[in-house]
């Protein structure tokens, strides 16, 4: 008896330790990702932004967007520009606090010809708008390719990221978001423009895309305060 109670707890032991391990592997993992982004104090590049919503029919606009820690972000744009907003920057803030969420690693995957590890992350507050998140993730270049956040706010958003001159810096030359058109979020002109349209046969596609092909990035040239006011 006595010798299998001490099997028994040896296993819960053993459990508890790879559990902690695991944790402690994707928290450096979210870490480095995060000291990756850190190099970057601020920039500005240009955006090319193309939506394709199936019921909202809008031209490829320009914009700038705009960075500077810790957390002002900016796009600015002479046209309406739609995007989610958060998936901008909400990953940056969430990753500066690793006591907010758990992490946990899941499994091995392949992106772009890249080996990925899949994180999975849960946030431990009520209050949070993200319910869960899942990245993968280059190891070895610490490179988000992929994220999946479900959110209160505007349901999941998946964004895919593409790297080529900025690496170094964490920084995309292509972002794919693919949003559920349901519950995402338009700005309000946008909704009132949809509004007083003739009304539309209901569309029976559940997703919509959101690409951004960003170029022309000033990094840590300094950005002044007054372009984010």
């Amino acid at each position: 008896m006595i010798k299998k109670y001490c099997t028994i707890l040896l296993l819960i032991i053993v459990y508890a330790k790879s559990t902690f391990a695991q944790e402690e592997t994707a928290n450096s993992i979210l870490n480095n990702v995060y000291l990756k982004i850190q190099k970057a104090n601020d920039y500005s590049a240009s955006a090319h932004i193309k939506v394709d919503l199936p019921f909202l029919k809008m031209l490829p606009i320009n914009a700038k967007v705009y960075f500077k820690k810790k957390d002002k972000f900016k796009v600015d744009s002479k046209s309406i520009a739609i995007l989610p907003r958060q998936n901008f920057d909400q990953l940056t803030k969430m990753l500066a606090d690793p006591t907010t969420f758990t992490a946990m690693v899941q499994a091995k995957d392949v992106i772009q010809n890249i080996s990925v590890t899949i994180v999975s992350i849960i946030p431990l507050a009520d209050t949070s708008d993200l319910i869960l998140g899942r990245l993968w993730i280059d190891t070895q270049n610490d490179l988000v390719y992929k994220a999946q956040l479900t959110t209160k706010t505007n349901g999941t958003i998946l964004t895919e990221y593409f790297y080529s001159s900025q690496s170094a810096y964490g920084l995309p030359d292509k972002i794919i978001f693919t949003v559920d058109i349901k519950k995402f979020k338009l700005p309000k002109s946008v909704t009132a423009d949809i509004n007083n349209t003739k009304p539309k046969e209901e569309t029976k596609e559940k997703q919509g895309k959101i690409t951004v092909v960003m170029s022309e990035y000033v990094i840590n040239k300094g950005v002044s305060d007054d372009v984010f006011k």
